[in-house]
């Protein structure tokens, strides 16, 4: 591929119509965000090779932690160069031996590796299934410290984890809750601060892990919460301790983002107006779109080879979506993942519905048989 993330690309020579890009916002090519990133490059050079602890803390660092802090209603935040390594770095440092970690069955595998290094006891419950998360939370009432930790947007299905029972549950059994909302900042609540806004839970979410590579359009991850939380990163997380620093331009380009983000929130507003007539016209035209709530639209076609062969089709007729397949999706749940952009066009969302219903004839499609639900 080249070209800018906009609506229109270049894939292999072709010029198609993009619908498989986190730039959920357009930022990505936005002018205010590049020029904030060239400034950057002409003041800082286009990288600062060295760990944050040792000469890699710059002002636009400490800028945009502030300014994500600020945005967010957070005492104060932490970025780290991907929000993989974010997440890599928060669970392990806070939770150890002794302590269980109660994980949604569909969380990011950034999330999953998480907890598997931080050597806690990890326990799964079922999707978006807050009674089973409860009585879970029952069975371990010895735990040191209890952490709930789930998505807040999920990727691949495009639902939301229910933040209000969650929130819920955190305070009844003294839980810690965290929540990553890398697919959900900058689009979701009123002010755009993600799903924590969204139902209300600003002052109950612990742990607050956010991501720039989505929304926002730039790169790097965050965790942002209480002073005491940040500390403990600072002092006890690999992935931001032994690493060298995003670089500072990077930083300028997410704090110029917030910015417009908080300025046109009819960005959001159009975004999600798009995903919910394609939502529906989808749902109508008999496909399975797996309960999606977002801008993220799965159309499940089940069979991974007819699902390559669909997303073949419809890269003929000038519509790039990518196929995902297991292991990245659990067997049967093979799938094209749509992900729209505030900078798509009605006209742009019709010609990708179009042919998908033509895709519904040609290849005989029939709503795939319901999964089990993930263990």
């Amino acid at each position: 591929m080249s070209g800018a993330h906009e609506p229109t690309v270049t894939l292999n020579g072709k010029d198609v119509l993009l619908f498989c890009s986190n730039n959920y916002l357009g930022l990505a090519n936005d002018p205010r965000v590049k020029q904030a990133a060239i400034d950057g490059i002409t003041e800082h050079g286009v990288s600062v090779p060295a760990s944050r602890l040792i000469s890699g803390h710059t002002s636009p660092h400490k800028a945009l932690e502030a300014r994500l802090s600020a945005f967010l209603g957070t005492e104060t935040s932490l970025v780290f160069p991907t929000g993989y390594a974010a997440n890599l770095g928060v669970i392990p440092a806070i939770a150890s031996e002794g302590d269980v970690i109660f994980s949604d069955a569909l969380n990011h595998r950034s999330l999953i590796d998480a907890c598997r290094l931080s050597r806690a006891k990890t326990v799964v419950y079922s999707h978006l299934d807050t009674g089973d998360l409860a009585t879970k939370l029952h069975a371990f009432p010895e735990a040191t410290r209890r952490l709930i930790v789930t998505d807040g947007v999920f990727s691949m299905d495009g639902d939301l984890a229910p933040l209000d029972q969650l929130a819920d549950l955190a305070r009844t059994h003294a839980a810690t809750l965290m929540v990553d909302d890398a697919h959900g900042t900058g689009i979701f609540g009123t002010q755009g601060r993600g799903t924590p806004e969204l139902f209300s839970v600003e002052s109950d979410v612990d742990i607050w892990m956010t991501s720039a590579s989505k929304g926002l359009g730039t790169f790097g991850g965050a965790i942002s919460g209480k002073r005491a939380l940040i500390d403990t990163l600072i002092n006890r997380s690999p992935s931001f301790i032994y690493t060298t620093a995003l670089p500072p331009h990077v930083c300028s380009a997410t704090s110029a983002a917030l910015d417009v983000v908080e300025q046109e929130p009819e960005r959001r507003r159009h975004l999600l107006k798009l995903a919910g007539h394609l939502r529906s016209a989808l749902t109508e035209a008999g496909y399975d779109i797996c309960e999606s709530q977002s801008h993220i639209i799965p159309v499940r076609i089940g069979d991974p080879q007819q699902t390559l062969d669909v997303a073949d089709f419809l890269i003929d007729r000038g519509i790039f979506v990518l196929g995902i397949r297991p292991p990245t999706v659990p067997e049967g749940m093979s799938r094209l993942r749509i992900s729209l952009m505030a900078s798509h066009t009605d006209d742009h969302v019709e010609h990708l519905l179009g042919a998908l219903v033509e895709a519904r004839s040609e290849f005989n499609l029939s709503r795939p048989n319901p999964c089990p639900p993930p263990s």
